[in-house]
């Protein structure tokens, strides 16, 4: 066999892998941790001040320029810095008055904090189905709509912003809530206004694997001066006398106060955003045209973006004709080098996919009085098979990092790759 047959033979089945160094790993902010965050660190333990409101020598807080500079950037009125995503989203909830007797709309695609959050807060989550860019439904949100919703939780999922318009409509219409959770998709945006400052409130997360990140952290904006208001006053158990609010209107809060550690690589990794924006839009760009003619030759789809230009870019999604299939070219792509992999599988439990859930889908509480669903008004059941639509689409969905850190020849690497296996397994 020459050299060049070699070359084409799949590396799943001894081949050569397309990609000849491997990629590094898909942490995009993380990876670029560097000078600037150490010495941002630095100053934070030469200070002594590792509490945001006060320490040994006096100073401006990294913690409070975070939220400003943040807050800014995403184009909110206010934010505040918390300790983890999941937080933003409890406090999130807490600001729009959501709790006992509540429910919530979630998607049956996002990391079970979303709905662990409204758990958390006594509400009840009601799962709705994705569509074709693998968001929430505003179709199936309406359908799901009982006289004891209050909020819609629309997760912008791997990057790439929900049908935020529609959603919204359906919120004012009957009267709801919005909190987006705009973990996956820092930065990125619909129609010219960022992720997170459409809704009532935006929720993001700062863990290692987002797009920039602290290792832990997360962020709650809103321009709603009341929402700030509560959400100041839960993640500080002191946060109404701390911020000033009338004695008379303080609430009981617990503590998600961010450190000034996080707060000082935050706010470097923020100031990194834009580029590593620039960088993935680049690549997605570029990999998606290269294979666009040999995708469509195949029968396969990429999966819709509901805004192209505010994706941030940090997967390509294609959809396989059939499940199976999408198994076979994961497996493919994954021996040539491109790290790949199908987004619902029943057998392999992923947080990710309502089905896997199952501290949510079998209800199970803390303590034996039972959780949130014991007493709500009316009986809400959760079944494997509730969102048929969504775990049909997962089931065929295809996904490929888009690496930041890979070089230019590693991206046509990756084209080449994805040829190769179209074309052999399809």
């Amino acid at each position: 066999m020459d050299k060049n047959q070699e070359d084409q033979d799949l590396a799943v089945n001894g081949g050569t892998p397309a990609v000849s160094q491997p990629i590094p790993p898909m942490y995009p902010g993380g990876m670029r941790i560097g000078y600037e965050e150490e010495q941002a660190v630095i100053d934070v333990i030469r200070s002594k001040r590792l509490f945001r409101y006060y320490g040994p020598n006096p100073g401006p807080s990294y913690v409070a320029m975070l939220e400003q500079e943040f807050s800014a950037f995403m184009h909110a009125q206010y934010g505040v810095a918390v300790t983890s995503g999941t937080a933003a989203l409890m406090c999130g909830l807490i600001g729009l008055g959501i709790g006992p007797g509540d429910e919530v709309i979630v998607p049956a695609y996002t990391w079970i904090a979303s709905a662990s959050a409204v758990v958390a807060v006594g509400a009840v989550p009601v799962v709705a189905e994705v569509d074709e860019s693998l968001t929430l439904d505003p179709l199936d949100v309406e359908r799901k709509i009982t006289p004891y919703t209050r909020a819609i939780i629309p997760v912008h999922m791997r990057g790439a912003p929900c049908q935020m318009d529609a959603l919204l409509e359906v919120a004012r219409k009957h009267g709801l809530k919005v909190l987006e959770d705009t973990a996956q998709a820092n930065g990125a945006s619909f129609k010219g206004a960022r992720l997170g400052s459409l809704g009532d409130a935006g929720a993001f997360s700062l863990q290692f694997n987002k797009i920039i990140t602290s290792g832990e952290g997360g962020m709650l904006i809103t321009s709603d001066a009341g929402v700030h208001s509560r959400v100041l006053m839960y993640q500080d158990v002191v946060g109404g006398l701390r911020n000033n609010l009338p004695p008379e209107e303080i609430l009981p809060g617990i503590n998600f106060r961010m450190p000034e550690l996080l707060g000082a690589v935050a706010l470097v990794q923020l100031r990194r955003l834009d580029n590593l924006l620039a960088t993935m839009r680049h690549y997605k760009r570029t990999i998606k045209e290269g294979v666009g003619d040999i995708a469509q030759s195949k029968g396969v789809q990429f999966r819709r973006i509901n805004d192209p230009e505010g994706d941030a870019a940090v997967a390509m999604v294609m959809l396989m004709p059939e499940a199976a299939t999408a198994l076979r070219v994961a497996d493919a792509l994954s021996a040539e080098g491109v790290g790949s992999g199908v987004m619902f599988s029943p057998d392999e439990v992923d947080y990710h996919v309502y089905y896997h859930w199952a501290p949510i889908m079998n209800q199970r509480s803390w303590t034996d009085g039972g959780g949130p669903w014991v007493n709500h008004p009316r009986k809400v059941i959760y079944t494997p098979d509730m969102c048929p639509r969504s775990l049909d689409l997962l089931s065929r969905a295809v996904q490929l990092d888009i690496n930041p850190e890979m070089t230019s020849e590693q991206v046509e690497e990756v084209i080449e790759a994805i040829h190769k296996v179209l074309k052999q397994v399809t």
